[in-house]
């Protein structure tokens, strides 16, 4: 039997969190190994927010609904539904959502996330 030239995905990889955070890994790391991209589904519940981190891979983000609001370098960023954003490797940012409502969006990383490369401040 040939390998097919596609992988479709219907069991992502559900990310343990403590946060209410919701991550939905499609590819990358934990789902199937790779190293090089990953994208997730992501649900930031109402208040979420993380600490600060400087990551060692350039992320992408789209949103899918809701709001999401990032500190890049000092300055306030917002996006809506519909908006997305690309944050420079080595750029020191802070993901939240303040507002009432959830916000779904795609992340993806490349290289892949990791733990070990988002360099998460205490």
């Amino acid at each position: 039997m040939t390998k097919k030239p596609y992988t479709i995905q219907t069991s992502p990889f559900v990310v343990p969190t403590t946060d209410g955070k919701i991550i939905n890994e499609h590819f990358g790391r934990a789902s199937d190994g790779n190293s090089q991209l990953s994208i997730a589904h992501m649900i930031a519940p109402a208040g979420w927010s993380e600490p600060f981190q400087t990551p060692e891979f350039d992320e992408y983000t789209f949103i899918i609904s809701g709001k999401k609001q990032f500190i890049i370098e000092g300055e306030t960023v917002i996006l809506s539904a519909g908006e997305s954003i690309k944050i420079d490797k080595h750029t020191r940012v802070q993901y939240s959502n303040p507002y009432t409502e959830p916000c779904h969006y795609l992340a993806v990383c490349l290289p892949a996330f990791s733990i070990d490369l988002v360099n998460r401040e205490e």
